[in-house]
């Protein structure tokens, strides 16, 4: 049994964003704890609904009137500004407020085997990964990914052990304020870089999650990471590595085949065989994520069997080469890829599922793209030009700010001129609906879509699907 979350001298708590997919299942387990709960969102989602329903009060919107004066702390995330109306009267009310990842650092105190899943890719996949192993190994896991799991819809789980897994997020320093018993770090690559400004600075940050694990647990890594020496020296814990290859890999892969882009391939650790793993999951990016978890599943105890079994019936993320449909004879499937590296694997692995080889008419890959931050549109432009080779048309739309402001140095139209200079076929489009009848034109039965970035882009993939047609449309705009 794990033990019981202390908040010292608080008893009412208060979630700025209660909604948020972190938050959410932070506020459970604290009001499952026995904390008087409450929170506020701006938007009446299914999430704040099913928050209001198991008894946590919850407001909408966010207002100055929701801090009242029983109140012992508010809880925030980094993308709260100073000026948010309850941020503002809890500081002038004197309620202490605290970030939520400093609030994640204490509870986990209350955990025997914590395991943190950080890396600069495939961290949603993986947490979801070993969230499915320890639930099938009978751990009864507390559980909080930063995606919606396909096994049930869920983002979280409040379990009753002193097993907690989760994901781990570099921005901001977020994953500073915990001590995992284990850590994964799934790799490591230039991103975040308007808060790091480069990867020496990124590689830091992962060296100091890396010191933070426990003495008596293990990082779990692969050992052609950049900065592998600086992140691992000196370490108390003991570190488990894993990859594609035997040189420098505790754990590797052997006997690699695919069908259909599922690789299938046998687990080895150093010469012996430990298991076999037909993994539903398409890519190469996803055998190295079964590793580290097949890794930490290993140093949690749980038998190479039951971590095998669980692998080859994994049921994926949302939002991770999700497969949404057919409109058309067309195939939608969406993916959160938005950094250069995760654009090459996501459509690589599409070309390996699908089949398709350029010099076959059998079908095209058509790739709607949605760059994701004018900074790190900027940051990565040329080698966002070079990774959608695998695609053989890419229309984009226009950059999903999220917390920057517009920014004219740099637009979509820019990178599809980059695209085409680097032999791909690019277009820009200026909204989603010109985006929508674009494809009514361009698809064909045998083609395939993949709505892809971290905005909301899967909604042009979503309205298509909705729209009930037995030919297609020419209603496009010229």
């Amino acid at each position: 049994m794990r033990e019981k979350i202390h908040l010292i001298g608080a008893k009412n708590i208060h979630f700025i964003g209660i909604g948020g997919i972190s938050m959410s299942g932070l506020a459970e387990i604290l009001f499952r704890d026995g904390y008087n709960v409450s929170g506020s969102d701006d938007v009446l989602s299914e999430t704040v609904k099913r928050l209001s329903k198991i008894g946590i009060k919850t407001f909408v919107p966010n207002s100055a009137g929701n801090i009242s004066d029983e109140i012992d702390m508010v809880v925030y995330t980094a993308a709260v500004k100073f000026d948010n109306p309850e941020f503002k009267i809890a500081s002038e009310k004197g309620i202490p407020l605290i970030e939520r990842a400093a609030l994640i650092g204490i509870m986990l105190k209350g955990y025997e085997n914590p395991v943190c899943v950080a890396g600069s890719h495939g961290k949603t996949t993986t947490t979801s990964m070993l969230a499915e192993v320890t639930l099938n190994a009978g751990l009864d896991p507390t559980i909080s990914i930063g995606g919606h799991m396909n096994r049930d819809g869920m983002n979280y789980r409040v379990g009753e052990s002193s097993y907690f897994v989760m994901e781990a997020c570099e921005y901001s320093n977020s994953f500073h304020h915990w001590h995992p018993q284990v850590g994964i770090i799934l790799n490591i690559d230039a991103d975040h870089l308007d808060f790091f400004g480069n990867l020496d600075n990124v590689i830091a940050s992962f060296a100091k999650f890396a010191a933070n694990i426990r003495p008596e647990g293990a990082l779990i890594i692969q050992p052609d990471v950049p900065g592998f020496c600086d992140v691992t020296d000196g370490l108390a814990c003991e570190v488990i590595t894993f990859g594609l290859k035997k040189t420098g890999a505790r754990f590797w892969a052997d006997n690699i085949h695919y069908n259909e882009g599922m690789p299938s391939f046998d687990i080895m650790e150093h010469e012996n065989f430990i298991a076999k793993v037909d993994l539903p999951l398409p890519g190469q990016h996803n055998m190295l994520n079964a590793l580290a978890c097949f890794a930490a599943a290993y140093k949690l105890g749980i038998s190479p069997e039951i971590a095998a079994r669980a692998l080859c019936n994994i049921s994926g993320t949302k939002r991770r080469y999700e497969y949404k449909g057919e409109y058309n004879g067309v195939k939608i499937y969406d993916d959160y890829a938005h950094h250069p590296t995760e654009i090459k694997s996501c459509l690589d692995a599409v070309r390996k599922s699908t089949g398709f080889e350029r010099e076959l008419e059998s079908g095209r890959i058509i790739c709607l793209f949605q760059p994701h931050t004018y900074t790190r549109t900027k940051n990565h432009f040329e080698d966002f030009a070079k990774s959608f080779s695998d695609a053989d048309k890419i229309i984009l739309v226009p950059i999903y700010a999220a917390r920057e402001p517009f920014d004219p140095a740099i637009s979509s139209e820019m990178l599809a001129e980059s695209i085409r200079s680097n032999g791909g076929d690019a277009v820009s489009v200026e909204n989603f609906d010109k985006a929508g009848n674009f494809l009514r034109k361009e698809l064909y039965p045998g083609d395939v879509l993949i709505t892809m970035g971290a905005g909301d882009v899967y909604e042009v993939g979503d309205k298509l699907l909705r729209t009930k047609l037995s030919t297609v449309s020419t209603d496009v705009d010229e």
